[in-house]
């Protein structure tokens, strides 16, 4: 087992989606320092994992999808509040309690674009981290393809989205922009640009 060098945890604030955690901990020599954690998960499974063993689970799926007619890559355009603007991003989503990863991925799609899913080409990594200085949100990243015409008809009402396709000429074109874009988004459109369709196989 690896060395847990968290000490205590204490929460700062509480809400549906999101939790705020003050953490001391053992720097490499030994001193004892404080840092700041925003985490999905609550006060009982932090405990389960820091000083328990218990593996860290998935918060929330990336899906990177291939539109199987047109050969193009999904993204979304979505405004953001803490950068109070719209952002290049991928389709995401929290996985839901007792929920696994294929149907997350389903819902998730339809929700943000009205798209099908066909098939999850390639898992991807099980397990990656977004922004581990600030968070411990674990997502899983999935390849698949789809099928369908866009649809606002499942967004909720705080979700402003606009689905895209993009070819890999559009998606250098999004890349060379000054454009905002999410670092996933932009590693997506960057593997698109290179292999195309081969980058769900």
């Amino acid at each position: 087992m690896k060395e847990n060098r968290i000490i205590k945890f204490n929460n700062l604030a509480a809400t549906k989606f999101l939790n705020l955690y003050s953490v001391q901990y053992k720097n490499k020599i030994g001193n004892i320092k404080d840092w700041i954690i925003a985490s999905r998960k609550d006060e009982d499974t932090l405990q389960e994992q820091y000083f328990n063993g218990k593996k860290d689970n998935i918060d929330g799926v990336v899906i990177v999808a291939l539109h199987k007619a047109t050969k193009k890559l999904v993204i979304i355009k979505q405004y953001r509040v803490p950068i109070n603007n719209y952002v290049y991003e991928l389709v995401a989503g929290l996985v839901d309690p007792n929920e696994d990863i294929k149907t997350t991925v389903t819902r998730e799609l339809m929700e943000e674009t009205g798209l099908k899913i066909l098939e999850i080409t390639n898992k991807g990594n099980d397990k990656v981290y977004a922004s581990p200085g600030m968070t411990d949100e674990a997502l899983a990243l999935v390849y698949c393809t789809c099928e369908g015409e866009f649809s606002k008809e499942y967004l909720e009402e705080d979700e402003d989205i606009e689905a895209m396709l993009v070819s890999q000429e559009e998606a250098k074109k999004i890349i060379d922009s000054d454009e905002k874009i999410d670092v996933k988004c932009f590693l997506a459109l960057q593997s698109f640009v290179e292999l195309g369709e081969k980058l769900f196989v």
